[in-house]
């Protein structure tokens, strides 16, 4: 078989056997979750959350031993086995009846999520520089993993248990995975060859670990931290999110937040050829400045702003000879002729029209909505000691001229659109997908040697956001009191990593290219072709 079918087809069974890991990683949000809620088990709040985040942190943990490993020995059979000690935790998890068994199960079948680790290095050697972002792109796909899970499993369940009628049919669905697991373990072996990374098996342990030293492997884990920690945390966050924000039923939520998730999993294929085509700093720009903007976007929150507006001034001097809800009628001292002051009849603290539109989350208002309206003021009378007392307006009193009768006031609504909420999220979601390839391209250009160990810590950081993210969310939930306080943090993260990345740009066209800098600096002369190539 040529070397391009061989690599092509290692790429099809990387994808495959991702796809599963990633289904199988995130199982026990779903399995926990019908547990609990079907009374099979009475966990409290802190296990559940325990389970559920177990997998999570030891498979993005374990992805910088097991690049190390895969360095060593090549992808191949450390995938292979990697996929067969996560089948048996399936096994042993479908036998458990305690939370201490469904702990260790969860540390077991945690290892799938490691697994990305294994395909970044084994796609990697197989492909040349110019085709490593599409391939490694196409690899990263399978992400959507995590949405076979959300779609299939709840439907499986359901079916196993009989509706409920059998609650111990759930025990068959760890062993579903399981020979799912079996199975794709089996045909990558058959459909996939031995590569190793170039002198990967003669490096020392120390050797092997010397990039962590490099500042560059850590900013790359700043980035994936964004792009892939925070798409993980936010796949989770957007449903309470749409539930408790915008009032929405878990059902439509959940959709709702697929509109995130999904497209954001299956476009990294396209950042990864972007990336090959017009470079990865390039796109890591775009990327950035994407999620800079959506957030800021994303984060005022719905309100109101109340403020002083055109008031209603007395014409001439007089006196008040009636007042009703709407209208005032003042006579005049000098002429005798009565003037009528009309305003319209308004809650005094909020008109009734925008509090209705206020209150209406789900509708199609994209720009803020003003309504303005007047209040009868108060009259104002000083006491023989200088002090000043205010009450309403009542018949009898007299006005002076230009002595303000009501009172004017403007309130601006700003409200969270549903639907313009979405749409940003949504273009924020395709950023982060576009992201997660172009962060995983720039590592074997620059450590080609070292794909397994970086791409591993990377990915260890990147993992580490998924599970630290939500609980800041709720930490700055509980500080603010405002559910846009997640935007606020990930603006800042963005604009961080936006800061970061320009400061290193910068830098290196002053070491590399000088005389282009201080051109472009001083705003002279036009530079010329040779101080480009250069």
């Amino acid at each position: 078989m040529s070397e391009s079918r061989k690599a092509y087809s290692v790429l099809a069974m990387n994808t495959l056997a991702f796809t599963i890991c990633f289904a199988v990683w995130t199982m026990n949000g779903v399995l926990v979750t019908h547990l609990v809620t079907t009374g099979v088990f009475d966990w409290s709040a802190l296990q559940i959350g325990v389970l559920m985040a177990t997998p999570v942190l030891t498979g993005s943990l374990l992805r910088l031993p097991v690049g190390l490993l895969t360095d060593r020995y090549g992808g191949r059979p450390v995938y292979f086995v990697l996929m067969l000690l996560a089948a048996l935790a399936l096994v042993y998890n479908s036998r458990v009846d305690d939370f201490a068994g469904f702990f260790l199960a969860a540390l077991g079948f945690g290892l799938s999520g490691a697994s990305f680790a294994v395909g970044i290095v084994y796609t990697s050697v197989w492909f040349s520089k110019q085709r490593q972002g599409t391939a490694l792109g196409v690899f990263g796909a399978g992400n959507a993993g995590s949405a076979i899970t959300l779609l299939a499993a709840p439907s499986l369940l359901k079916g196993l248990t009989d509706g409920g009628a059998d609650p111990e049919g759930w025990r068959t669905l760890p062993l579903i995975y399981a020979a799912a697991l079996g199975a794709t373990a089996v045909l990558f072996w058959y459909f996939t060859y031995p590569r190793m990374t170039p002198h990967g098996a003669e490096k020392t342990l120390r050797q092997r670990l010397s990039p962590l030293g490099s500042v560059r492997v850590w900013r790359f884990g700043a980035y994936y931290f964004l792009v892939f920690g925070a798409f993980v945390a936010l796949s989770q966050w957007l449903v309470p999110y749409y539930v408790r924000f915008y009032e929405f039923p878990l059902a439509a939520a959940g959709v709702l937040a697929a509109i995130f998730s999904l497209p954001s999993g299956l476009i990294r294929a396209l950042g990864g050829w972007l990336s090959d085509k017009f470079g990865a700093r390039r796109i890591m720009y775009w990327v950035l400045g994407t999620c800079v903007a959506g957030c800021f976007l994303l984060i005022f929150p719905r309100m109101d702003v109340v403020s002083p507006g055109d008031g209603l001034s007395a014409s001439a001097d007089g006196r008040i000879e009636s007042i009703s809800d709407t209208q005032m009628v003042v006579r005049s001292a000098l002429t005798g002729r009565a003037t009528t002051y009309t305003i319209e009849a308004t809650s005094q603290e909020r008109p009734s029209a925008l509090a209705t539109a206020s209150s209406d989350l789900h509708n199609l208002r994209v720009l803020p909505e003003r309504v303005s309206w007047k209040q009868w003021g108060q009259k104002i009378e000083i006491g023989t000691d200088g002090s000043e007392t205010r009450r309403p307006f009542q018949v009898g009193d007299t006005v002076k001229k230009k002595e303000l009768l009501a009172r004017g006031r403007t309130q601006i609504s700003f409200q969270a659109n549903v639907y313009v909420f979405t749409l940003i999220v949504f273009v924020v979601g395709i950023a982060m997908g576009i992201g997660k390839a172009a962060v995983y391209k720039h590592i074997p250009d620059y450590f080609p040697e070292e794909v397994g160990v970086v791409g591993g810590l990377v990915g260890v950081i990147g993992g580490l956001g998924g599970f630290v993210c939500p609980i800041l969310f709720g930490q700055l939930l509980d500080m603010t009191g405002l559910w846009t306080s997640c935007w606020m943090f990930l603006f800042l993260v963005s604009a961080g990593c936006l800061w970061w990345m320009h400061r290193v740009v910068e830098r290196m066209l002053r070491e590399k290219m000088p005389g282009l800098v201080q051109r472009i600096d001083r705003h002279d002369a036009p530079v010329s072709d040779e101080v480009l190539a250069s």
